[in-house]
């Protein structure tokens, strides 16, 4: 089996920090080409993590010209990743597209074509789904343990922790703050743990009430209030069409301590669950209430303490190249990232007009 050439469009902070180190360890894969506007970062990332040889380039459309690369990762912000990916896949090349998958769900869903047109594999960067307590929240779920699942919370609440590097306070590039950011993280958690993609309607709030503030013992210093340009928290009420209601919660500051982020709460007909310190399972057995918690450590032995089957960004690296070289199944599907997309734009909607959303179709 060859290995695979792969090219990357952007070397930033969620290049370096989670999809070169991924790539890097996947052996059935060689990095070729890396594409970033700002060329030093490119000329760094090649040497670090490409083969020798490895061509650098400013412009992505060079990148995507040569015909011997098989699969792109972009990693540019939120602007760029639709036409981007859309360009790569017919240009012939695979997509791994880091969250969230567009600004808007009509860039969204010409992704989604654009995959089905070329017949090309494309994928998301929701890696949350696989941490070992989201895989073993998501076997509960596809064992019917919680029963049906008719209320949910989605949770991405940071006290005080606003990214400021890059251009994450930038309204145009990114398209929002925490909801778009964080807040996609945990809906899609949620939405993949009910396997419920049919949203009826949705009313959202966004505010920007702290964004303006000084001395804010922000976790990566104190943010320029001038250049947010970005809500700093967000709130979605969304009704599914079969009657499943969802809360999503999503902040970079909030006068809170009930913070967590990337997590989810399910209550069902059986049992319910939680992702509060791993996992918690909790229902009602021989007419007493109960709650379990399963140990997800893999560790035990004196020798060894570690995931064996590796960190979730080399868990979804590992299953998107299978579902290239091997034909498995893809983990985060792009008509799964597009319901995403629709709902938190949906959101944004609704804060906006101050009016309901409703899905028609």
């Amino acid at each position: 089996m060859k290995q695979l050439r792969v090219g990357i469009i952007g070397c930033g902070g969620i290049a370096n920090g989670k999809h070169m180190p991924a790539l890097s360890r996947n052996k059935d894969i060689e990095m070729v080409a890396f594409c970033d506007i700002i060329v030093t970062r490119a000329e760094k990332a090649a040497k670090e993590f490409g083969v020798e040889g490895s061509e650098v380039y400013e412009d992505y459309k060079e990148l995507l010209a040569d015909k011997s690369i098989d699969v792109v990762h972009v990693l540019t912000p939120n602007k760029e990743h639709s036409f981007i990916t859309i360009d790569a896949l017919h240009a012939g090349k695979h997509v791994m597209c880091e969250k969230p998958m567009a600004k808007t769900y009509k860039e969204a869903k010409a992704m989604v074509k654009a995959a089905e047109e070329t017949g090309k594999i494309l994928s998301v960067g929701y890696n949350n789904r696989c941490r070992p307590d989201s895989l073993y929240l998501k076997e509960a779920c596809l064992n019917d343990d919680l029963g049906d699942i008719y209320f949910a919370k989605a949770h991405a609440v940071r006290r005080r922790a606003v990214p400021t590097w890059g251009v994450f306070l930038n309204e145009d590039e990114q398209g929002g703050g925490p909801l778009i950011d964080i807040g996609t993280h945990a809906l899609d958690l949620t939405l993949w743990m009910m396997n419920n993609y049919q949203p009826k309607m949705v009313v959202g709030t966004s505010y920007k009430k702290l964004a303006g503030q000084r001395h804010t013992a922000n976790a990566w210093g104190d943010w320029n209030p001038n250049e947010f340009t970005v809500e700093d928290s967000a709130f979605g009420f969304i009704v599914m069409e079969n009657g499943a209601t969802v809360t999503l919660e999503a902040s970079w500051a909030l006068n809170t301590l009930d913070v967590k982020e990337a997590k989810c709460t399910l209550c069902g007909t059986k049992a319910g669950a939680d992702m509060e310190d791993g996992v918690r399972v909790n229902g009602v057995k021989y007419n007493k209430q109960y709650i379990e918690k399963p140990n997800l450590e893999s560790g035990g032995v004196a020798f060894y303490d570690g995931d064996c089957n590796g960190s979730p960004s080399d868990i979804e690296n590992r299953n998107f190249y299978d579902a290239i070289l091997k034909g498995t199944e893809l983990r985060v599907k792009p008509e799964e990232a597009l319901v995403v997309t629709r709902i938190l734009e949906a959101i944004y909607e609704s804060s906006e007009t101050g009016q309901p959303v409703y899905f028609n179709d």
